[in-house]
């Protein structure tokens, strides 16, 4: 429907035009020799018949390559404003508006002046666009730089005209935690931040929303199910808990991958990046970023083992060398038990002998007792 109503504007347009262009056509001597339009009424008006109709049947045939032009450049200009924080949008217009309003002001006493002759209209005309234009470009670029200082300026305002609101607790020291896309879809971020020991403002990147939303959107299905149990545990986490959490709308059209970003995000916001994914933890600490490893975490506070204590476990399966049994203790790590191939599926009582801590998790090694 939409569709054939911009078809039916594109060609009234058409028309309109075609009416425009016989209008200035009539006096050439080339037509008035074919048409003989001069002095005859009805050979004008059927020359500017004519015209529209065929001005509007040729924008007709061309609308749908005119609406698809509209419509990728429209898309392209929302893309582009989208990618730029709603604060600096607000900032440009103001700066924008000022600019205009003082080029006009700039422009008015000449306008006058410049309008006695044709020629002297056309200049101030053109003199008039030069000014508006520089204003306008200087006020943007004003606006933007001084925006952090309008925004103190608004704050400091805010005092003296309404009541203080409570400010949310944030710790003394505490810096901002940048989410990284694959800590969200582990889902244990949410039992960690739940407990308190993560101090600070929670900062998920918009970027990072984006990623998800693909992954959520995903053909393959176990893809799709971890992208929904990410976006369903950002919803938990704002709701839920009693912490501040801030999206951040700030991205970097020149770097592609998401984890590039999202260290550049960190260095801004002078925050650490807390993520599971080992080959971000070593890029980020070759960039100097500070990162929270919820994988160490888990290591860190699992139960300490050390040599020659006696455990009591089952035997699950076999191990790798000959003769070797494998358990594990309740949060997952993994025994294996020397000459414990031979009680697979029972019950026995074992002696530590070594514990080997790697970047994938802990590994104990125990013989019978």
């Amino acid at each position: 429907m939409l569709n054939k109503i911009f078809r039916t504007l594109i060609t009234l347009a058409g028309i309109l035009i075609g009416m425009l262009s016989a209008y200035g056509l009539k006096d050439l001597e080339f037509i008035n020799g074919i048409m003989r339009i001069q002095g005859s009424t009805t050979n004008t008006a059927i020359f500017s018949t004519v015209i529209s109709i065929l001005f509007g049947i040729i924008f007709y045939l061309l609308s749908p390559f005119i609406i698809n032009l509209i419509t990728s450049f429209i898309t392209s200009i929302e893309g582009s404003i989208q990618r730029i924080p709603t604060g600096d949008i607000i900032s440009g217009l103001a700066g924008l508006i000022v600019g205009l309003v003082l080029a006009n002001l700039l422009v008015s006493s000449f306008i006058k002046f410049l309008s006695a002759t044709p020629l002297l209209s056309v200049i101030g005309t053109i003199i008039s666009a030069i000014v508006n234009i520089v204003c306008g470009v200087l006020g943007i670029k004003i606006a933007m730089k001084k925006k952090g200082e309008f925004a103190r300026s608004a704050s400091f305002l805010k005092k003296f005209t309404r009541e203080k609101k409570p400010k949310e607790k944030t710790p003394v020291g505490a810096t901002p935690k940048v989410l990284d896309t694959s800590v969200i879809i582990d889902g244990r971020i949410f039992d960690i931040l739940k407990t308190g020991f993560v101090e600070g403002t929670i900062v998920i990147p918009s970027f990072v929303l984006e990623e998800l939303r693909h992954i959520a959107d995903s053909s393959d299905s176990l893809k799709r199910t971890r992208g929904r149990r990410g976006l369903d545990l950002l919803n938990q986490i704002q709701k839920e808990l009693p912490i501040k959490i801030e999206i951040s709308e700030k991205d970097f059209p020149s770097l592609q991958e998401v984890d590039t970003k999202l260290l550049k995000l960190a260095e801004e916001v002078k925050g650490k990046v807390i993520t599971n994914d080992f080959n971000l933890n070593k890029v980020a600490e070759f960039q100097g970023v500070p990162v929270l490893n919820i994988n160490e975490l888990s290591n860190a506070i699992k139960p300490v083992v050390i040599p020659g204590e006696e455990m009591h476990l089952s035997i699950v399966k076999d191990g790798k060398e000959s003769g070797q049994g494998v358990s594990y203790l309740d949060d997952g790590t993994m025994i294996v038990v020397e000459g414990g191939k031979r009680h697979l599926g029972e019950d026995v009582d074992v002696i530590v002998t070594s514990v080997l801590q790697t970047a994938a998790g802990r590994m104990i090694f125990a013989k019978m007792k």
